[in-house]
């Protein structure tokens, strides 16, 4: 069964440093690189190079880089016959800095990725589309129209809520499985700190939900993730490896596991696989570059 993912394609510029400048501050690059990245991008990319068969919607400026990233995403495994290429639009962007500790700060400015609409939604076919994956770098009004196309078609709905926006508080009752950080979870439970152990996890993450069938996963960097549902919680502890740049990280996880969901794994055994796919990633440059393939997950785990 396959991934359809509706999200956001960019172009990252990947600007390497020592330190990451304070507001103010002018520091020397070491390197700049350019890569396919957007989480929607990211997300699918993951999702393919784990195997499974992976459509991406999403939209590009035809004038610019657009074309040349939608052609590099299908040499990844992504089809991308979905993504629409629009005149006088420009390729979304996202402006990475990344520290020699592989922390990261991120801008990005949405241009073609904000002009999907519902419409163009509900003219795409959905049929055999087992997990519909999105994040709020795409449109709220568009994202709403996809999973309740996708209930009628009983497939599951993921959402990676970030951005931590307002808008994304709407979609949750949509939402079959809900995708965090112990940031986002903290800006929309209205927590004053981010919350650290596994009883605090589950209590926040229980105040986002609205049906008894609803699991929340709460990714917390190199603790783990955390998954709670309604009556029962559980923590998947992180991998010890080096990073050498986190950027995309977050996405890495969300694809894999959705790749190995849309194959009826366990959650449990798929959380565990996209956690190790997750820490593979944080090893290489860049975000879409940085995605392992089955094989080397499989690899990793048994190690």
């Amino acid at each position: 069964m396959s991934v359809f993912v509706l999200g956001s394609i960019n172009l990252d510029a990947v600007a390497r440093v020592d330190d990451l400048p304070r507001p103010g501050e002018t520091v020397a690059g070491l390197s700049l690189e350019l890569f396919p990245g957007g989480k929607g991008a990211n997300q699918a990319v993951a999702a393919a190079r784990l195997g499974a068969p992976t459509r991406l919607m999403g939209a590009v400026g035809k004038e610019d880089a657009g074309p040349g990233l939608k052609t590099k995403l299908s040499e990844y495994g992504v089809q991308v016959g979905d993504v629409l290429e629009l005149p006088s639009v420009p390729t979304g962007q996202a402006h990475v800095w990344v520290a020699s500790s592989g922390e990261n700060m991120i801008v990005v400015t949405s241009g073609a990725n904000a002009a999907i609409t519902p419409q163009h939604v509900a003219a795409t076919s959905l049929d055999g589309q087992r997990i519909l994956l999105s994040q709020l770098e795409s449109p709220a009004h568009a994202i709403e129209t996809l999973f309740r196309a996708g209930a009628a078609k009983g497939a599951l709905r993921m959402l990676n809520a970030a951005p931590a926006l307002p808008q994304g508080a709407a979609l949750f009752p949509l939402t079959d499985i809900l995708i965090l950080n112990q940031t986002e979870l903290a800006t929309y439970a209205k927590l004053d700190q981010e919350p650290v152990r596994l009883e605090e996890v589950s209590r926040a993450s229980r105040k986002l939900m609205s049906r008894p069938d609803q699991v929340v996963i709460v990714t917390l960097g190199a603790a783990g993730v955390a998954c709670i549902r309604r009556d029962e919680a559980f923590l998947i502890e992180g991998r010890k490896v080096k990073a050498l740049d986190t950027t995309g990280a977050g996405d890495c996880f969300c694809g894999a596991l959705a790749a190995c969901l849309s194959i009826n794994m366990d959650l449990r055994e798929a959380v565990e696989m996209a956690n190790a796919a997750a820490a593979l990633s944080v090893q290489k440059s860049g975000a879409a570059p940085s995605m392992p393939s089955k094989r080397e997950v499989e690899a990793f785990l048994e190690g």
